[in-house]
């Protein structure tokens, strides 16, 4: 695996994303980048009793594609926090480890933060704490892009992007609906948590191809 890693900013961010931090590289969170639509950078996906639900952030218009991602403001005119965690505790209270997190989560849609950016390295760094995973991580102190010694993962890891990367293969495990729908790879990292709890741990290193 690289040692030099480029991610960008992500809201409760895919499996794929967290398989990362568990490689032997040294991991950089982009923030210099020009905010794109679309990409895990404001949305996650959960799984709902009806199939995937996108959650999107809502975000300030400002220039299209000229406002740097840590620069980018919340909206809040439309109690978002809300109604995104009335969407998890919906999908994922009756898993089997939803009441053992929820109160670290929960916080987050409580608390008004006024840069996405910000907001998702607190969300991050609850995650990684969860996870107990420690790695070594920082930001980006100039813009990456396609710079050579790094694996930048900023537009791969999108769900917009077909590539495969080579170095993810999603191991299965059990979600809420997996009765209803079979395995749903990908998902946020929470349902992966509030379905394995520490066993997180595990499913993640299984979903990693060495290369």
């Amino acid at each position: 695996m690289e040692h030099k890693i480029i991610l960008s900013t992500a809201y409760l961010a895919p499996v794929q994303y967290y398989t990362k931090f568990l490689s032997e590289g040294e991991v950089f969170i982009e923030q210099h980048e020009n905010f794109p639509k679309q990409t895990y950078r404001n949305r996650c996906v959960v799984l709902g009793a009806n199939g995937p639900v996108t959650l999107v952030i809502p975000v300030a218009k400002g220039r299209s594609g000229k406002t740097k991602i840590r620069d980018i403001k919340i909206y809040d005119g439309q109690n978002w926090q809300v109604n995104h965690w009335r969407t998890i505790f919906s999908a994922y209270n009756s898993s089997p480890f939803f009441e053992f997190y929820e109160y670290c989560l929960h916080k987050f849609f409580e608390k008004e933060y006024k840069f996405l950016f910000d907001f998702n390295q607190a969300v991050n760094a609850q995650i990684l704490e969860i996870l107990e995973i420690t790695p070594a991580i920082n930001v980006t102190p100039e813009f990456e892009g396609k710079k050579s010694g790094a694996a930048n993962y900023c537009d791969i890891i999108s769900p917009k992007n077909k590539t495969p990367d080579r170095y993810f293969s999603p191991q299965p495990y059990t979600q809420v609906f997996s009765d209803k729908f079979g395995f749903t790879p990908n998902l946020s990292i929470i349902d992966l948590i509030f379905n394995e709890g520490p066993n997180s741990i595990t499913i993640l290193e299984g979903s990693i191809n060495k290369g």
